[in-house]
């Protein structure tokens, strides 16, 4: 049983004979007193005098879709189809992980400023992802009220101040790098030991002392040292196909990166390190299945990073220092821009790799550098025309 608007006034209250009748459930019976289903009534009954429609708006209120719901809209019909695989990815993570949990219940059209503000604070530890946050539920709102799935103009991020970000730039020394170049060849040759605490419970399961070690497959070693020789970003090389690779002129064609088509310019590292690569498949970096590119390179960074002392230094560093080594030798900001990809949308940057001479040499300068410092040979430069054996890390 239910009570409606009549039934809580005691059935008093009748509409003109002329005007359809429309009832409104208040609640089941037994859900709610009387007394307060009448004085929720009259609230109702005095809406309906000022020209308000209650039951039409509760009609649309039951269609507004849940925070949730329109999370999954908006990756299927928006993010999914029009952003890059990378992005999707962090969209999701964002909205599975921090938005979902703490507003996925609510209606979408009754989140408030307050309610992100909050979810912003507590990630106050976060500040680029507390930030990102902000910016993901406002082009989720902003793709809702496109849609119509909340009225136009709803957007509860509105006015919120982001947190300050300061950027992180790492950049690894001379020393660091002979450090590094020695821990990826024991990682490549005897592998990196264990560090076992024997203590803990779980050590009496570990295998034999002779077999705790990681050890770098030819791959995982070559996609470091590309890093490192190239500045590419991680998915650029983790993604490259050998059919992007131009070893005769020394060129590697990425049809998509973060700044769209790129032209790589290889150096005499570089080449070396293609040139002793096995051709399993498709991708210089096969992943476990040969015709799929290598998820990516957590594990074997944190052995070979852990080995060399460089604690808190991130993948993304070594394009860092790959800038850092130009820089410092004098070549240029606009050249190193060249280099790593660093573009603005004009007309002249799809012609850049006809005009590779100061770019090719810029090139060789950085990896020859960075190439002799993992040897330990102290800024020794290797000519791309040299022999191939120097470059053997």
């Amino acid at each position: 049983m239910l009570w409606s608007t009549e039934q809580a006034q005691g059935g008093a209250h009748r509409c003109d004979a002329t005007r359809p009748v429309r009832r409104y459930t208040i609640a089941s019976v037994g859900k709610i007193a009387p007394e307060k289903a009448r004085r929720r009534a009259q609230a109702i009954l005095g809406a309906v005098a000022h020209g308000l429609d209650p039951a039409s708006d509760k009609a649309t209120e039951r269609g507004t879709p849940t925070v949730a719901e329109l999370a999954d809209r908006f990756m299927v019909e928006h993010v999914e189809s029009k952003r890059k695989p990378g992005t999707a990815a962090f969209y999701r993570h964002i909205l599975t992980k921090i938005v979902k949990p703490e507003l996925g219940a609510a209606k979408a059209d009754k989140v408030t400023r307050a309610q992100i503000a909050r979810l912003h604070a507590k990630l106050r530890a976060t500040p680029f992802q507390a930030n990102r946050m902000v910016a993901v539920v406002g082009s989720m709102y902003a793709f809702a009220g496109r849609t119509g799935a909340v009225p136009e103009g709803t957007n509860p991020v509105r006015k919120i101040d982001k947190f300050k970000e300061y950027r992180r730039e790492r950049f690894l020394t001379g020393e660091e790098l002979e450090r590094l170049g020695s821990a990826i060849r024991v990682a490549e040759t005897k592998g990196i030991a264990w560090d076992v605490d024997k203590g803990k419970p779980e050590a009496k399961h570990l295998p034999k002392a002779k077999n705790r070690f990681t050890k770098l497959d030819s791959f995982a070693a070559a996609a470091l040292r590309l890093l490192l020789f190239t500045g590419c970003r991680l998915r650029e090389i983790l993604h490259l196909k050998w059919q992007h690779v131009d070893l005769e002129r020394g060129l590697l064609f990425l049809p998509e990166s973060k700044t769209g088509r790129k032209t790589i310019i290889l150096n005499a590292p570089t080449i070396a390190v293609f040139s002793g690569l096995d051709r399993i498949g498709p991708y210089v970096i096969p992943g476990d299945d040969p015709e799929k590119p290598r998820a990516d390179l957590k594990r074997p960074w944190e052995a070979v990073s852990k080995r060399a002392g460089l604690a808190g230094v991130r993948l993304h560093d070594l394009r860092h220092t790959y800038a850092s080594f130009g820089a410092g030798g004098g070549l240029g900001l606009p050249i190193i821009g060249k280099l790593l990809g660093h573009s603005q949308a004009s007309t002249t940057a799809r012609y850049a790799h006809l005009d590779n001479d100061p770019l090719r040499r810029a090139s060789e300068s950085i990896a020859g550098r960075i190439a002799a410092a993992l040897e330990g040979k102290s800024g020794k430069v290797v000519p791309i025309n040299g022999p191939r054996s120097q470059t053997s890390l």
